[in-house]
């Protein structure tokens, strides 16, 4: 069991996440920026019981890094106790480049865990650069697969217990899958990104808005994981042939004309928003094995975003990778935890005499 005598743990919120077209073509909620200063503080407070007493944190200049420094500046009650926070001394363009920049500046600062408030794009972006840096994912976002949905309290506790060398690596540690995504051109010029859950192939020439929600405009579902309780394009595949985040391989479903398929799915795509899914058929994804992308010209949206725009001369390849990054189980943390006494405090007894 490793003790580490300066433990450091990132934390990259992202503050608009969950503001995507999804909310205003489907009955989900928005979290409000006082919510994820919330968040962020009961991570502060279950971090700092574990013993780690400073944070990095990617700023922003939507207003969380403000209304948290207000509440860091009282020192009293319940603020009093909470880890200090150091925000990165980088440029912020509130892009998706911040969250890029935050997390390779925490790897290289050699930081023991990343917590990321977000939904699916967010994490996405923060494996890209997060390297061995596990993560604990918390769901701020629109349509969430990977991260889950937790008391953040828990997942700070369980982040601390790691950070701080209480439960070591192969007790608390998860590994993950992810698709690779790889479109070659006619002249040889290949470019290459990632996703975490899913990876679909719609007949749209144009990004345009990058939520994507038109089932009519879909030709392909390619997913690392499906699970039946997913909102999103995931749960297409989810609720025809589930694939567990610990089962080998991965999944592509073909879909098809209403009037030239097998049957229709009926499928949540998006928080309160069920379609009809035409499935023409579904095969299994190796590890390790690229399977060719037979639609001839249009994009490929990661986790939910459109991303890419590929043209009939392009040859569109994706790849699962099994143990491809990791993450903290939180249910296998705090299960440790329970069993070995790590939340124990001996009580001295004063002798009366």
């Amino acid at each position: 069991m490793r003790e580490n005598a300066t433990p450091r743990v990132g934390i990259i919120a992202n503050p608009v996440s969950a503001r995507d077209i999804r909310r205003v073509i489907a009955n989900a909620n928005s979290l409000q920026l006082a919510d994820r200063v919330n968040i962020v503080l009961r991570l502060l407070s279950s971090l700092a019981s574990c013993g780690i007493d400073r944070v990095s944190m990617m700023p922003d200049r939507e207003g969380l890094k403000v209304m948290l420094q207000r509440h860091l500046a009282r020192k009293q009650g319940p603020d009093a106790t909470l880890a200090a926070v150091e925000f990165l001394d980088m440029p912020v363009t509130a892009r998706v480049d911040d969250t890029f920049r935050a997390a390779r500046m925490m790897r290289e600062a050699g930081v023991d865990a990343l917590i990321v408030l977000g939904g699916d794009g967010t994490h996405r972006a923060v494996v890209r650069e997060c390297g061995d840096v596990p993560l604990t994912g918390l769901s701020t976002g629109t349509n969430n697969a990977f991260p889950e949905m937790r008391e953040p309290t828990i997942s700070g506790l369980a982040t601390g217990l790691y950070a701080t060398g209480r439960i070591s690596a192969q007790d608390a540690l998860a590994s993950n899958k992810r698709l690779d995504v790889e479109i070659r051109d006619g002249k040889g010029q290949v470019r290459h990104d990632i996703a975490l859950i899913d990876a679909i192939i719609s007949h749209e020439q144009f990004i345009g808005a990058r939520a994507l929600w038109r089932i009519d405009q879909l030709a392909a579902v390619y997913v690392s994981y499906a699970d039946p309780q997913a909102i999103g394009m995931s749960a297409i595949a989810g609720l025809l042939d589930p694939v567990a985040r610990s089962d080998p391989g991965g999944l592509v479903v073909e879909l098809g004309r209403p009037d030239a398929c097998e049957f229709t799915l009926n499928a949540p795509i998006a928080p309160g928003l069920m379609e009809p899914v035409p499935i023409a058929n579904w095969a299994r994804l190796d590890d390790g094995v690229p399977h060719r992308v037979m639609q001839r010209a249009g994009i490929v949206a990661l986790d939910g975003e459109r991303k890419l725009a590929f043209n009939a001369g392009d040859e569109v390849t994706i790849t699962l990778r099994e143990n491809a990054f990791r993450s903290i189980d939180v249910a296998a943390c705090m299960r440790y935890a329970a069993r070995s006494g790590l939340m124990r405090r001996p009580v001295s007894h004063t002798v009366v005499r």
